[in-house]
């Protein structure tokens, strides 16, 4: 009998922002997650003290999963995180940021929670309804008849990620490779419900990005490639496809659940292996030419399927099954004891062998219109690949919502400092009214909208890791970057563009510092000159998502009294 050891009292914290130790934790983790914001930010190296693998990122998702607390309260602001980029892929750092500046800006201004948290629900509203509106200042519509102001998107997420290390021309070539699959996923002629496609990603280590390409079907890996050589006689007409969901291995424990009896003196093995051939027999009389298997097929009944100049594919793994039903519409069978159905079979119109450095594949043509497309991604070492493929993922993540949404908002922190300046100016026309619905002073709530955009320059401000200094603009509220070692008599010479691109620096203008107070105004709307196009865009759906989820995680923990952790 083991050794009863009585429990641990329960560990509860009352009123835990007010604890030391966790305000100190949550402005390290804010220190961690700014640092690693935007083109500039700085890489981060988390390994586990008792061992295994060392991650090396600065991607909110692989970033923040990777980095452990044993505080309940962090753990809460990184779950609440971690759901939205788990459902809209983009602006994880963003979040987080503005999230964790709220619950500090709002601690240190001596406000009550309940103020703090009602005066942020209020500007959260005055945030989304201007985002959404029309007239919004710093949201463009997405023109789908061109394909720039995608690859502008796209470019714009995959050039935040430092950890890729991209050049110039690599980011611009990967940019234009998620837009081409992105928009071959799309279905050109489907009637009815329409049904996005699917990517898949074949990672190749050791080349250079350049080399990386998209294309039209489905490349799978033929590490055998014996009896490839028949593959030329195949192009003629569309042919036949077998899928198979279950073992072919030939195991008994593939049979299923429940007891064999086995007679004596049966040779279970030679009765496998015969139901397996019968199989193959029936397969070749149906003239199938591609065999598939999701998992293990018996040496023998390859050699026969071969020998009958049959194309086998085995270890197919679970996530390519799917793509591959939709581009032959096969339907996976699951076990070897019943004829296969006729509708069960699939077809590609023919098959080509690609190599790939030391990876040869089999590639799928569809038998006709499909959204199913492959993308080899090429890079110099595993690190910066592993990084590469989670952010072209995420980008086509992005790129689908923009289908349902058409529309971007301004990057490089102009659609921060454009926020801030208008929720100031909107904020200070109605101060009495507002004060009084919301039950708190004109002074409570003057300081409560001061912390909310003080918050939201900050998350522009954290773009800048080389020691500039962050600008606004009088007239329109864009973000600007006045680089250290330049004077300030000489700033309208180095000012160049804004934050996203689309403004110009000139003489006229005026600017001042975001961490100085400055007379409030309303942004004047951009000019409806096409000619000029903004050059960073963030996805509008993500980000509008994130600027909820930033405001109600910082809500949240402003009005929790304790927290009870079981320290058994």
């Amino acid at each position: 009998m083991s050794r009863l050891v009585k429990k641990s009292p329960s560990l509860c914290t009352d009123l835990p922002l007010d604890n030391t130790d966790i305000r100190n934790k949550l402005h390290l983790l804010w220190q961690l997650l700014r640092s690693c914001f935007g083109p500039t930010g700085r890489l981060k190296q988390v390994h586990n003290n008792i061992g295994g693998h060392v991650v090396t990122t600065s991607t909110s998702s692989v970033l923040l999963p990777a980095i452990s607390s044993s505080q309940p309260f962090i753990n809460l602001i990184k779950t609440s995180i971690l759901n939205h980029v788990s459902r809209f892929s983009d602006c994880g750092l963003f979040a987080a940021i503005l999230c964790l500046s709220l619950i500090e800006r709002a601690k240190r201004s001596g406000l009550r929670g309940s103020v703090a948290i009602s005066v942020n629900k209020h500007l959260l509203g005055l945030c989304t309804g201007y985002l959404q509106g029309e007239d919004c200042g710093c949201k463009v519509k997405l023109d789908f008849c061109s394909s720039l102001s995608l690859i502008k998107l796209s470019r714009s997420i995959i050039s935040s990620k430092p950890a890729c290390v991209l050049t110039e021309a690599e980011a611009v070539h990967i940019s234009k490779l998620a837009v081409q699959a992105f928009l071959l996923t799309v279905p050109c002629n489907s009637p009815g419900i329409v049904r996005l496609g699917k990517i898949v990603t074949v990672s190749v280590e050791g080349h250079s990005v350049l080399n990386s390409a998209v294309f039209p079907g489905l490349l799978v890996d033929m590490p055998d490639v014996f009896g490839l050589n028949k593959v030329e006689n195949l192009h003629s007409n569309p042919l036949r496809v077998v899928l198979f969901s279950a073992s072919l291995a030939g195991d008994l424990s593939e049979l299923g659940d429940g007891i064999i009896e086995v007679h004596p003196g049966v040779d279970t093995d030679a009765q496998i292996l015969d139901q397996l051939l019968e199989l193959g027999k029936r397969v070749v009389a149906e003239e199938v030419k591609l065999f598939v298997c999701q998992k293990v097929i018996h040496p023998v009944l390859q050699q026969y399927l071969r020998r009958h100049g049959i194309i086998v594919i085995e270890r197919l793994g679970i996530n390519v099954m799917e793509p591959l039903t939709q581009l032959t519409g096969a339907q996976p069978v699951a076990t070897l004891h019943t004829t296969i159905p006729a509708k069960a079979y699939g077809k590609v119109r023919d098959v080509d062998i690609r190599q790939f450095g030391s990876k040869t594949m089999l590639h799928l043509h569809p038998p006709g219109e499909s959204a199913i497309c492959t993308m080899i991604l090429c890079h110099r070492n595993e690190t910066m690949l592993s990084e590469l493929k989670v952010v072209c993922q995420k980008t086509e993540h992005v790129l689908r919502l923009t289908l349902r949404e058409p529309s971007a908002l301004l990057g490089g922190g102009c659609t921060e400092t454009h926020l801030a300046a208008y929720v100031r100016h909107k904020s200070m026309n109605e101060v009495t009214e507002t004060a009084s619905a919301l039950g708190c002073t004109q002074t409570e709530y003057f300081l409560g909208v001061e912390g909310f955009c003080r918050s939201l320059e900050s998350v522009a401000a954290a773009l800048e890791h080389d020691g500039g200094n962050c600008l606004i603009d009088l007239t329109h509220a864009h973000h600007w970057t006045l680089p250290a070692d330049v004077i300030t008599e000489h700033m309208e010479d180095s000012l160049g563009l804004c934050g996203c691109g689309v403004m110009q620096s000139s003489p006229n203008k005026k600017w001042t510092y975001l961490s100085t107070k400055y007379p409030q105004f309303s942004p004047a709307p951009l000019s409806r000159d096409t000619t000029v196009q903004p050059r960073v865009l963030d996805s509008f759906t993500a980000k509008l998502n994130a600027l909820q989820v930033a405001v109600e995680t910082a809500n949240l923990a402003l009005d929790v009294r304790y927290v009870i952790q079981d320290t058994n």
